[in-house]
């Protein structure tokens, strides 16, 4: 029992430790193996339980640059559960273009379940504007997830002062 007590111990203080960094509470932190697993828990997650709360919510919003860590839950999402997939485009150097998105959002509001988009594009660099993606999506109780693997260690992330309902970050990219 002790040598499981001490593991508990480094485990529950890790997860004090990673919410105080990124601005969550410790109950927010659930740890995966790595960022592929966690993004298939966010995703799949969100929309399910979106989805049993109202199954017109059948709709998922990502953008046209996304990781396949992000891509594959979403598609899998389309052909298994029925999912509608949205894909807003991005500008020049990979932003979210907010008017498509917002335009999307008004068309289909009481069809989306979910909006997920990476925080920081892992080949170009770009920083998405996730707080503004979640201003938009709020007011019609679409819940909004980030992929913030490649933007954790690099920019500032807070998880609360940012509002997404999910966000994933890895181990592998902090050092």
């Amino acid at each position: 029992h002790t040598s499981g007590r001490s593991a508990r111990r480094v485990v529950e203080e890790s997860r004090e430790l990673i919410a105080e960094r990124i601005g969550a509470r410790p109950s927010e932190v659930v740890f995966c193996s790595g960022g592929t697993e966690a993004n298939n828990l966010a995703i799949k997650g969100l929309f399910w339980a979106r989805n049993a709360k109202d199954p017109s919510r059948d709709s998922i919003v990502f953008t046209s640059v996304e990781h396949h860590a992000l891509l594959d839950p979403v598609t899998w999402l389309e052909k298994h559960e029925g999912a509608h997939v949205l894909t807003t485009p991005v500008d020049r150097i990979g932003r979210i273009k907010l008017d498509h998105v917002a335009a999307d959002i008004e068309q289909n509001a009481d069809r989306i379940a979910v909006l997920t988009t990476m925080w920081a594009n892992n080949e170009m660099g770009t920083i998405q504007p996730v707080s503004k993606v979640v201003e938009l999506a709020r007011p019609h109780g679409i819940l909004v997830h980030s992929d913030a693997v490649q933007a954790a260690g690099y920019v500032d992330i807070n998880f609360e002062a940012s509002g997404p309902d999910a966000m994933t970050i890895t181990a592998h990219n902090l050092g």
